[in-house]
């Protein structure tokens, strides 16, 4: 059973920055998985923030590409989003998640990010 464990996130005023980590235990194939990270906002559904495969492949959703940016290091299986530019918007729960292409994954238990305008 793989954990995760998230960290960083906060409070900050609009324009402001954070970096969300994610370290990942319990496997011995972390470093072949896809990492990501997800937000909820109250009242939405889950969303796609930003992916790295095993590989180094990046993919971002619209809204903050360009401002975030993903990152792994696999010597310490931990993930990273360097969040800048923050806007009011960006309020969520952000969640990160592993999986190997087939299924869910396992998730992390979230981390509150606060942007005030």
């Amino acid at each position: 059973q793989v954990q995760l464990v998230e960290s960083g996130g906060g409070l900050v005023q609009a324009g402001g920055s954070l970096r969300l980590s994610c370290a990942a235990s319990g496997s011995s194939f972390i470093r072949i998985a896809s990492m990501g990270w997800y937000r909820q906002a109250p009242g939405n559904e889950r969303e796609l923030v930003a992916t790295i495969t095993g590989g180094g492949s990046r993919n971002y959703a619209g809204s903050v590409k360009g401002r975030f940016t993903i990152s792994r290091d696999n010597a310490k299986n931990t993930v990273y989003l360097q969040m800048n530019s923050l806007k009011p918007e960006d309020t969520a729960v952000y969640y990160c998640n592993i999986n190997w292409g087939s299924g869910p994954g396992s998730w992390g238990q979230g981390t509150h990010v606060t942007v005030s305008s």
